[in-house]
């Protein structure tokens, strides 16, 4: 075991002596070490309860013949975060998660690891150290959160508060029926109820084959989500028997199935960025054009708020994920042989799946789009790829071309957007909000949502090296690579410029002739960094783009 490095042999007794301080005996030296990597955080609602699901943890462990150790990571909530200087962490915080995951694995010579995770940049810094340590590891989450009821009856979550605030501003809502959404939107502990990012990635788990099935789906306040983080404590134990670790589960065709079922769920386009990542520490090299043909071959089957009415109760109700990758698996578009945390195949984890409610999942023959909910778009105004939730855009604005409005920042998009700068038609541009120039590329909730609740969403497309939250809605196309802060086209677009998305042909444009777009590059010059000092500062000098998944360079 990985673990007798520091419990066995006669020079190995103070080692042994710190860990009978901990309270271990004799006879524990004997049995495998197992990290319970937790991320209880007291002021993320998502995390609010993990402690009691790390006891869960623990207890399977010992149950099983191992002995856990239990440690807790950071954890920003991307909402509470939203709309300042907080924001910027968010991101930078994945990397933050990862090197520490690393670190407590390294140095004390786990055997095996259970991560306990389930908000936004979490979960996929958690799968990032896994991929990185490569030590038998499964991955649970808390769960997602119920939806909230208004009085009239009405679904409504996270995403309708925000929007609320663009529709008070515009005069279509009182200050009451607001108070209502904020009282009512999110009702219990757990991941936003939509298929936002940190449901997204909760689910692309479960294809990836590092999570068990119902990772995604079952409510955090289920009596069946402690069932599932028992089990996952007790499998740890087999993962570390059979030896069997990410490097066997995390490969091109596990990421094409996980990008599969993200193109038939419509998932956050932070998927994207995380499940590079993911693929960099795993050390494969997954293009982006990879995404959008495995889109080509994948139908939309179900949309999830935001883009529907329908959210992540629903969705295990009408059979879950499984139902999902098993209709995928009828059709014969996944990789079934793929291996998974359960010790079957991704095949047999999902064989005998149905949907339960066709409306909620649809099957294929009645898809919501023959594509998926995901597209990359490339062009001269994003040569290395940006992306949009395509599944969440109305069929009325999937070829929009207008002049563009420029911002240098959310903060001053959000004030031209309440203040009636933007009119139909308008695509807007918010630049240097990338991983550098940002720093920390932001998710950018609050312009959106504005725009939505202003009643413009399908008037008005919007274009950012920036990201979007998983409850974005609407033509709004992130990512934009190369990104403003390194020079990219998007610094030289001008107020008044024509700028053409078409979904439909995958691209994005400028329609400024070539001459011109070299002759602004060549005059570009990089802004003066917004952050000088601390974390943020350092993050700087090291990220890549966002076509990379924001990596930090070795």
């Amino acid at each position: 075991m990985r673990s007798d490095q520091i419990k066995k042999g006669f020079e190995r007794a103070p080692h042994r002596g710190l860990l009978k301080a901990c309270g271990l005996s004799d006879a524990d030296m004997g049995k495998p070490f197992i990290a319970v990597a937790n991320s209880y955080v007291g002021i993320v609602p998502g995390h609010v309860h993990l402690q009691e699901l790390g006891k869960i943890v623990r207890d399977a462990v010992r149950e099983a013949g191992g002995v856990p150790f239990e440690f807790n990571t950071i954890g920003v909530d991307d909402g509470i975060a939203m709309g300042h200087v907080g924001m910027k962490y968010s991101l930078p915080s994945r990397e933050l998660i990862a090197d520490s995951v690393e670190t407590m694995v390294m140095a004390h010579c786990f055997d095996g690891m259970v991560m306990i995770g389930n908000c936004d940049k979490i979960v996929p810094g958690m799968l990032m150290a896994a991929a990185r340590v490569n030590i038998p590891t499964i991955f649970v989450s808390g769960g997602p959160m119920s939806a909230g009821k208004t009085k009239d009856g009405r679904s409504v979550d996270l995403i309708s508060i925000f929007e609320g605030v663009g529709a008070f501003q515009a005069g279509k809502i009182t200050e009451n029926e607001l108070k209502e959404l904020e009282d009512t939107g999110c009702p219990t502990c757990g991941s936003c109820s939509g298929m936002f990012t940190a449901n997204s990635m909760n689910c692309l788990a479960e294809a990836l084959g590092m999570a068990l099935p119902g990772n995604g789906s079952i409510l955090a306040v289920d009596p069946a989500r402690e069932d599932l983080v028992r089990a996952a404590g007790r499998r740890v134990m087999d993962l570390v028997r059979d030896d069997l670790k990410p490097s066997d589960i995390i490969t091109m065709e596990s990421l094409d199935n996980s990008f599969a079922l993200d193109m038939a769920m419509g998932g956050s386009t932070n998927t994207v960025l995380h499940t590079l990542a993911i693929a960099h520490e795993r050390g494969l090299d997954y293009p982006m054009g990879r995404i959008n043909e495995v889109a080509e071959r994948v139908p939309h089957l179900s949309k999830v708020a935001p883009a529907s009415h329908w959210h992540m109760e629903d969705v295990h109700r009408a059979g879950g994920i499984s139902a999902i990758l098993g209709e995928l698996a009828r059709k014969g578009v996944l990789n079934l042989k793929c291996p998974t945390v359960t010790g079957k195949t991704l095949g047999e984890n999902v064989e005998g799946a149905k949907i339960l409610d066709t409306e909620v999942i649809r099957p294929w023959d009645k898809a919501h789009s023959p594509q998926g909910g995901l597209s990359v778009l490339f062009g001269n105004l994003a040569p290395l790829g940006a992306v949009v939730k395509s599944g969440a855009v109305d069929p009325s604005i999937r070829r929009h071309e207008g002049p563009a409005i420029v911002f240098e920042s959310q903060e001053a998009a959000c004030e031209g957007i309440l203040g009636g700068k933007v009119r139909e038609g308008h695509v807007v541009v918010i630049r240097y909000e990338g991983p550098r120039g940002g720093p920390g590329m932001q998710e950018m909730l609050a312009p959106t949502a504005n725009i939505a609740g202003m009643g413009m969403g399908k008037k008005v497309a919007l274009i950012t090296d920036g990201r979007f939250s998983g409850g974005t809605r609407g033509l709004c196309v992130g990512h934009v690579s190369p990104e403003a802060g390194e020079g990219g086209p998007i610094a030289i677009v001008r107020d008044g410029d024509t700028v053409l998305i078409d979904l439909a042909e995958r691209k994005i444009e400028l329609k400024v002739p070539e001459e011109e777009i070299k002759r602004r590059l060549a005059a570009w010059k990089a802004p003066a960094l917004r952050i000088k000092t601390g974390y943020l500062a350092r993050y700087v000098r090291l990220v890549t783009s966002a076509h990379t998944g924001a990596v930090l360079k070795a």
